[in-house]
């Protein structure tokens, strides 16, 4: 029987989003000073007020007020109307210095034993319905939202969005899991107060409708636009005018959006967030490292769809662990534990390995914190940090390396594919 999965996404302006993208500004900005960095940073928003809080290990001190109204004016909350704004809003630091009884678990003098910052169990997934290996729900949720973005800052077609918003979209797939229709859309977006409330509603809808999904039907596939039928059930604003918005109709707060960060609900998630922490963290590191082994054996064509767990000891190099589920989609003959002794011999999950093979010493993170920290583009971008008591610094880094597919030869090669 057909079966519903539903995905949501939320916007670079919603309140724990800004949270978690100040806290990965700081830090990048950390990181791109000093390389070796250990940072656990916590971010709340509210009504005209932001508070940083957590623990930093550096050479580097930063204006870490300005980093934060910077992020905040880069999203749009530079109006005082929104009751939350870049230049006016209050900056209050608590952050101070790093454990030295966590710190000595992490670092020894062979980098290549450095210990995990952290227990836990991380997941990585992958799945072959889409072009990169995301669950669909997801993708299309995070895409509707970079859409609607677009759209305001562009501020033409559409001249009264404001920066907080939600989607959801809701896939009927068949038996054999693959997507037949979207069932249904929630948009939720902030916007200006601009007319009488049904007059607003209307427009809103008409536009979101007409305007917003063609614009998103119109960058993918045919044979996703086929799932974008007339029988879509559509829910814009549904809980009336959303003039109210960000931190000053919710407080925002650091790593409480880690389905949307990841997998939508799909595969499985270890309970870590990631924003705020440097990679030594194995919450974040592993989280990506376990994301690369997915997507490379699915695309090796291993499996269609295989989740990866690793676990770790706090302060142990070595992983407790890895676990692999092909939900009985695998194509090489062996079973899931077999498998996952081979992802051990060919994928070194040691701290030390997942940074050096990721790059993840880089200021790479700020891109990561608004639209999923999976299924993004690789690319190398020039980014310039600026201290008031260091010159400025350009660094040339690559984002988002965990979704390099440079390992499917080494994965075909060792399963004989």
């Amino acid at each position: 029987m057909a079966y519903l999965f539903t995905s949501e996404s939320v916007s670079e302006g919603h309140p724990d989003k800004i949270a978690d993208q100040i806290s990965d500004a700081l830090i990048d900005n950390f990181l791109a000073f000093d390389p070796n960095s250990k940072v656990a940073c916590e971010t709340l928003v509210t009504t005209g007020q932001v508070v940083l809080a957590g623990e930093v290990k550096s050479d580097i001190y930063l204006d870490v007020q300005k980093i934060a109204r910077d992020v905040i004016n880069r999203i749009g909350y530079t109006k005082s109307e929104y009751m939350f704004e870049g230049n006016s809003c209050g900056v209050l630091s608590a952050i101070h210095e790093q454990s030295a009884d966590i710190n000595q678990g992490v670092e020894r003098k062979n980098p290549e034993e450095q210990g995990a910052g952290d227990q836990g169990m991380m997941f990585g997934y992958a799945t072959n319905e889409t072009e990169n290996y995301m669950p669909l729900a997801l993708d299309l949720s995070h895409m509707i939202l970079r859409e609607l973005a677009d759209l305001r800052r562009e501020n033409k077609e559409i001249k009264y969005l404001r920066p907080d918003s939600k989607s959801q979209v809701t896939i009927e797939y068949s038996d054999d899991n693959v997507p037949q229709r979207i069932d249904a859309i929630v948009v939720s977006t902030q916007h200006d107060d601009f007319d009488a409330e049904e007059a607003m509603l209307a427009k809103i809808k008409s536009d979101i409708i007409n305007i917003l999904i063609p614009r998103v039907k119109a960058k993918l596939k045919p044979e996703l636009q086929k799932l974008f039928t007339d029988q879509i059930t559509y829910h814009i604003n549904p809980t009336g005018k959303f003039v109210i918005g960000g931190p000053h109709g919710d407080t925002g707060l650091t790593g409480r959006k880690i389905i949307v960060d990841t997998y939508g609900g799909k595969g499985a998630h270890g309970g870590g967030a990631f924003s705020g922490k440097d990679p030594s963290k194995v919450d974040r590191s592993a989280a990506y490292a376990t994301r690369h082994i997915a997507k490379n054996m699915v695309a090796a064509g291993v499996a269609d769809e295989i989740l990866v767990q690793v676990s770790y000891a706090i302060g142990v190099a070595k992983p407790m662990g890895i676990y692999i589920n092909t939900y009985g989609t695998s194509k090489v003959g062996l079973s899931d534990g077999e498998i996952a002794k081979k992802v051990e011999a060919i994928f070194d999950m040691r701290p030390y390995a997942i940074e050096q093979r990721l790059k993840l010493r880089n200021p790479i993170y700020e891109e990561t914190a608004a639209y999923g920290h999976m299924g993004r583009k690789n690319e190398v971008v020039n980014k310039t940090f600026y201290s008031p008591y260091r010159e400025a610094v350009t660094k040339e880094v690559e984002l988002f390396t965990w979704e390099k597919l440079d390992f499917v030869d080494k994965v075909k090669e060792a399963f004989g594919l």
